[in-house]
């Protein structure tokens, strides 16, 4: 009987290995111009709505995949199982046999490409021992009235709340791994009572019901730093933000799906006019180690859920995610996105968790970008008890939801402007690392930085060109004669620094890249911050 049950287990471990997970990319979409011309019928009103307020283009990535084409695929003589879609790549993630997965190209004229999740079978690789990204959020109860008020005043959200910005008027997509009791517990009653737990879907099991999995209850928790409300006991950071929930991970697995899952969210997040992704969830190591991303991999822009993180960043969405829990191995994807914000964790003193993931010399530019509370954070469980739980996994929507707040009050900045204010607010701008990134946000400069960029006689002095394409004139008032310029990228690098006087006022641009920067004046006591566009 031993004998057979291990033959059974290694036949079974064989065919494990002998299916192969894919992307399959097409090479085309139907009637593509006229659902761009009539963009209600492929977006929500709202999402249309906050395209146009920031000036962001409805293009071809908004139009669905051809469901013809997915229906083909998942004839039963493919050999291949269909698990995910994503309009943004006009691609499917498949599972099935070697073979059957590469006959797909020369069977279907319609499919442009394969990608492998085993990067061996498309170039050379090297693999990372296995780590489980939830091993330190371990939890004990507590009994403390007021219990978020440290975390929340560490980023001096409070401040904003005073001022009655709560997060009203801001959607938030929050991608995780598993809801349970959030449409009952108590701690959730506000956020139904005022209409903010807008509707959810579960993309692992494809139901409707985002509830009904109960097997994880990680996304109760991290729902809970934000929109979590117990009268005297507990309040979240942006406490009327509305929340959409979409369940990606499969916490019985570890597979490269979850990334396929996770840029499907985020596609139908963008179409219903979400304003912030929140994801406490991170991606390097799988089951099979040949799908194991490298640390060359987490470079900004390779793997899947990296480009989908960035694309939805394009689309003017602030995706806010964990760095991850594994210290000094580095972070996951998607935090490694040049697109995203990434968060870390310290501790209630401000001093760096050492489970935080930390930057590195992969990523092009600066990881993490802040942080804030992760280690002994509040949450509260499915049961309805607040708890002390360590992880990056809160640190990332405790900040998400103070960026909710910051951004009810300044509704017509784009998302690279409320990141930059974020960062520029942070305790160590001009001295960040791989630990604690630019570091702690404070909400409250962050707010007065976003407000000096629309007061027009705040510090007065002239600008032009702008756009500029190689000198930049500088016209100060004489009153302050010497001012100090700092130019930043949108990233918050900082790109160079001058001092200008009446009599020494150009800048010469030629040399920067084209885009979005972000200049800082400094006279005194005065100050202003102005975009510049380089052309």
């Amino acid at each position: 009987m031993k004998k057979i049950l291990l033959f059974c287990i290694i036949l079974s471990q064989y065919f494990a290995i002998a299916q192969q997970d894919a992307w399959v990319y097409f090479n085309a979409k139907e009637n593509v111009q006229s659902a761009i011309d009539n963009p209600i019928s492929i977006l929500s009103q709202r999402a249309i709505d906050r395209k146009a307020n920031h000036g962001i283009a409805i293009d071809e990535r908004d139009v669905p995949v051809n469901e013809s084409y997915i229906m083909m695929l998942k004839a039963p003589e493919t050999g291949v199982t269909v698990f995910a879609k994503s309009k943004w790549f006009n691609a499917v993630y498949v599972r099935g046999s070697l073979d059957d997965i590469n006959a797909l190209v020369d069977d279907f004229d319609f499919v442009e490409s394969v990608e492998f999740a085993d990067k061996s079978l498309n170039a050379n690789s090297r693999v990372d021992s296995t780590y489980d990204k939830f091993s330190v959020e371990n939890s004990n109860v507590v009994f403390n009235y007021g219990s978020t008020q440290d975390q929340i005043e560490q980023i001096n959200a409070n401040v904003l709340h005073l001022e009655d910005y709560t997060g009203e008027g801001i959607i938030i997509a929050v991608l995780d791994s598993g809801f349970p009791n959030i449409n009952t517990m108590e701690a959730f009653q506000r956020l139904r009572d005022n209409g903010d737990l807008l509707d959810g879907y579960d993309f692992v099991s494809r139901n409707e019901d985002v509830y009904a999995f109960t097997g994880n209850d990680h996304g109760t928790k991290v729902l809970s730093t934000m929109a979590g409300f117990i009268e005297d006991q507990f309040v979240g950071s942006a406490p009327d933000a509305s929340y959409y929930l979409f369940r990606t991970e499969d916490v019985s697995s570890e597979t490269p799906v979850e990334e396929a899952y996770w840029v499907e969210a985020a596609e139908r997040s963008d179409s219903l006019g979400v304003h912030v992704i929140n994801t406490s969830l991170g991606y390097r190591t799988y089951q099979n180690d040949n799908y194991t991303h490298t640390n060359e991999d987490l470079n900004g822009d390779t793997t899947f859920i990296t480009r989908g993180a960035n694309i939805a960043n394009e689309k003017g969405i602030l995706v806010v995610t964990s760095s991850g829990n594994s210290g000094a191995t580095g972070v996951g994807a998607p935090a490694d996105a040049t697109g995203v914000l990434s968060i870390g964790a310290v501790d209630v003193d401000g001093n760096y968790a050492s489970f935080s993931s930390q930057g590195s010399t992969f990523q092009p530019t600066q990881k993490p970008d802040v942080v804030a509370r992760g280690q002994a954070a509040f949450v509260i469980d499915d049961s309805n008890t607040i708890v002390n739980n360590n992880g990056t996994s809160f640190s990332s929507p405790i900040m998400a939801g103070g960026i909710a707040s910051l951004w009810q009050a300044f509704p017509d900045a784009t998302n690279e402007d409320i990141k930059q204010y974020v960062r520029m607010s942070a305790s160590q701008f001009d001295t960040p690392d791989y630990l604690l990134g630019f570091g702690i946000p404070d909400l409250q400069l962050a707010f007065d930085i976003g407000l000096s960029l629309q007061e027009e006689e705040f510090f007065e002095f002239k600008v032009f060109p702008n756009p500029a394409t190689d000198i930049l004139n500088i016209q100060v008032p004489s009153a302050n004669e010497v001012t100090t310029l700092r130019v930043f990228d949108v990233l918050g690098k900082l790109i160079l620094e001058q001092t200008i006087t009446t009599s020494s006022n150009q800048l010469d641009v030629s040399s920067m890249a084209s885009g979005l920067y972000m200049m800082s004046f400094q006279s005194g006591k005065a100050s202003k911050i102005v975009k510049l566009i380089k052309s």
